[in-house]
């Protein structure tokens, strides 16, 4: 089945458009954030090559560039491609050290044929494939001796996965379904931050501006692409652990979910 017949049965959401749409407002404050979030993970990246595995806006991929290092950009998604290649063609037109194409990480053939890199980097994609464990498995294929690897994994929480696999499932549906979960959340977290933040007597502002320091990502786009993003799956974060150590990667760095909605990071070392 094809990228654009799954999202057309409601296998997938086309989260390509989704970008699109986020690119459309994407200021130079975003991308300096979504840059100093990346050196914070993994340091002076100038003259290292950077595998960004599912671009998506190709924010992060931007971003690398800026930051000096030579990056290869893919994603299954059409339009995902073209918003990467968006972002190249106005900050670095007719760089040969960014390369932008179609491919998908369960493709192990096309994996192969990328070579090796020094930072391999896969944020939040790898639990959209629909084969979550088979992608971990060929992500880290082309990371060189000794090079890093940094992923981002939904973590697993006994209850509340099931509820949220279910309300993606039903979103990308149909129509009606979209309108009203995009709505209702819209609704409900206005409404809990506000009590959250009068309780504890914050500034309600005070919130937006500490979720545009994170990864220079945006709210509203942030929450659709949380609604919608489908196929999904999860893992915990011992899972990802014991699933690398075993292929003789140590860990460097990590932030987990502390068993809460979200992303748990791993920044990986291969060893020779």
């Amino acid at each position: 089945m094809s990228w654009k017949s799954e999202i057309e049965s409601g296998k997938r959401f086309e989260f390509g458009d989704n970008w699109s749409n986020f690119l459309e407002n994407i200021t130079d404050y975003q991308i300096e954030h979504a840059k100093m979030k990346l050196v914070e993970w993994l340091g002076d990246i100038e003259g290292k090559t950077f595998l960004d595995i599912g671009s998506g806006s190709g924010l992060h991929s931007l971003c690398a560039r800026m930051l000096g290092a030579k990056v290869y950009s893919f994603d299954y998604d059409l339009q995902s491609v073209e918003c990467t290649r968006y972002l190249k063609e106005k900050y670095f037109p007719n760089d040969e050290d960014w390369v932008v194409e179609q491919g998908s990480v369960l493709d192990k053939s096309y994996i192969e044929s990328l070579g090796k890199f020094d930072i391999v980097y896969s944020w939040g994609v790898l639990h959209h494939t629909g084969e979550m464990w088979e992608a971990l498995e060929h992500a880290e294929i082309p990371v060189s001796d000794e090079g890093t690897f940094f992923i981002a994994i939904y973590n697993t929480q006994v209850y509340w996965t099931p509820y949220w696999k279910f309300v993606k499932k039903t979103y990308n549906s149909n129509a009606l379904m979209r309108f009203f979960w995009k709505y209702f959340y819209m609704i409900f977290n206005t409404l809990a931050y506000s009590i959250k933040d009068l309780i504890l007597f914050k500034n309600p502002l005070s919130r937006y501006a500490e979720y545009k320091r994170s990864r220079g990502m945006s709210i509203y786009y942030d929450l659709i692409d949380w609604l919608g993003g489908y196929p999904f799956e999860t893992a915990k974060a011992e899972e990802i652990f014991d699933f690398y150590k075993e292929k003789n990667y140590t860990l460097e760095k990590l932030y987990t979910a502390n068993g809460r909605l979200g992303c748990n990071q791993f920044v990986f070392k291969k060893s020779k």
